[in-house]
């Protein structure tokens, strides 16, 4: 299906990759350049067609596009890393994932104990990363793409491999501002196994605070999904989710549920939160689809046990 992603202040253009049939639920961001375009975020190899209607939509071709940056290597960010890079894309990433993009494998693996057989559907084909084709990027280095220039900001909590990426007056912030969907005010924390850590967060939070305060961006574009311009509204609401995460947490965990009582006390309190909010129940769906709730229960219980419960 061929999706026509909307042009965002004639500059950047959003690629929709129409995830599992779903609109607005994956995003890759559109750059063009003196000599073709950038890209923020590969997509998974599972839309590596809905991705090249978008790019042919806008007028380019993959062989069009010079420099991918990753936010992190998850597959929904970075699946098709391997086929951009082969299509000779240069791939600027964390420096602690960088080197599970060239041997993929226990990559692979942590990402098959979660989905098990729906690997293929969910995320399709994931090709290795030539080792020359790779930047390795670390906390404020500035990546210059021919006349564009992005600066990296090192953010953990999600995945100890998140950077977000400042370009412009826009803060490319991947996970680590949450799933946003439609353009509605509600906004999810995505908490998957096994890196994420409440704390980290929290200390990402406060550097894109500071960034935005200081006059860094006035935009804000996750992953998941869109470009917004209620930046301030965006980054309180993070702040928000955070504590009423951890008032949950710190609420349910002390009484040692097993894992399958614990999600459904998450997938029904992550549901009420969100029908609270103002969502009607259709366009739960979609949110889950993102950002699916069993998920980030996986996420919590070994974030208590590892992390939290040790205090």
């Amino acid at each position: 299906m061929e999706t026509i992603p909307p042009k965002v202040n004639g500059k950047i253009f959003v690629i929709d990759h129409n995830f599992l049939g779903i609109n607005g639920a994956i995003a890759s961001y559109l750059i063009p350049h003196s000599s073709g375009a950038a890209l923020i975020e590969s997509g998974p190899g599972s839309t590596i067609e809905n991705f090249t209607q978008g790019l042919a939509a806008q007028g380019y071709a993959p062989s069009d596009v010079t420099d991918v940056l990753l936010t992190h290597i998850h597959l929904d960010h970075a699946g098709a890393a391997g086929m951009l890079a082969r299509s000779g894309a240069r791939i600027h990433v964390h420096h602690v994932g960088a080197p599970h993009l060239v041997g993929p494998d226990k990559l692979l693996a942590s990402a098959a104990r979660i989905y098990g057989d729906q690997m293929e559907v969910l995320w399709g084909e994931f090709l290795p990363v030539p080792s020359r084709m790779i930047n390795e990027v670390a906390d404020g280095d500035i990546i210059q793409v021919n006349e564009l220039q992005f600066r990296a900001i090192d953010t953990p909590g999600h995945a100890n491999h998140h950077h977000a990426y400042i370009f412009a007056d826009v803060c490319f912030s991947g996970d680590i501002s949450g799933i946003r969907m439609h353009a509605l005010r509600h906004i999810r924390l995505p908490m998957p196994p096994p890196e994420f850590n409440l704390d980290l967060w929290r200390d990402s939070q406060n550097k894109l605070c500071h960034e935005f305060e200081k006059g860094a961006f006035t935009r804000i574009a996750p992953t998941h999904f869109g470009i917004f311009e209620d930046t301030e509204w965006h980054l309180n609401e993070i702040e928000t989710a955070l504590d009423e995460v951890e008032l949950w947490i710190e609420q349910v965990l002390p009484n040692d549920p097993s894992l399958d009582d614990l999600n459904e006390m998450f997938l029904e309190w992550t549901r009420e939160r969100s029908l609270e909010q103002g969502l009607d129940p259709e366009q739960l769906d979609p949110y889950e689809a993102a950002n699916p709730s069993w998920m980030s229960t996986y996420g919590i219980e070994r974030y208590w046990r590892k992390i939290r419960g040790r205090r």
